[in-house]
């Protein structure tokens, strides 16, 4: 939607091999996975949060060769946090 809003067009296959940053911009939001619960809002925060640090990462001068690692590593913490109880 984001591409056919700025160019009015759209190619086929934009938008494929995103699935993990969909995944891990909901999980930071605070859906948690064993109970698939979260809002909206949250996985609106996590994809900021997800979006600004990656654009942080790049613009701060890091080894590209890194930059695909921090997802990952963001996605891990999230889960850690995640699993704590909740009452």
């Amino acid at each position: 939607m984001h591409q056919l809003a700025g160019y009015n067009t759209v190619q086929a296959g934009s938008g494929t091999g995103t699935n993990s940053m969909y995944i891990i911009a909901a999980v930071v939001g605070g859906v948690r996975s064993p109970g698939a619960r979260g809002s909206a809002i949250g996985s609106a925060i996590g994809a900021l949060i997800y979006g600004m640090t990656v654009q942080a990462s790049c613009t701060a001068g890091w080894d590209p060769k890194l930059v695909p690692i921090l997802p990952g590593l963001m996605l891990l913490l999230a889960v850690l946090l995640n699993l704590t109880p909740s009452a």
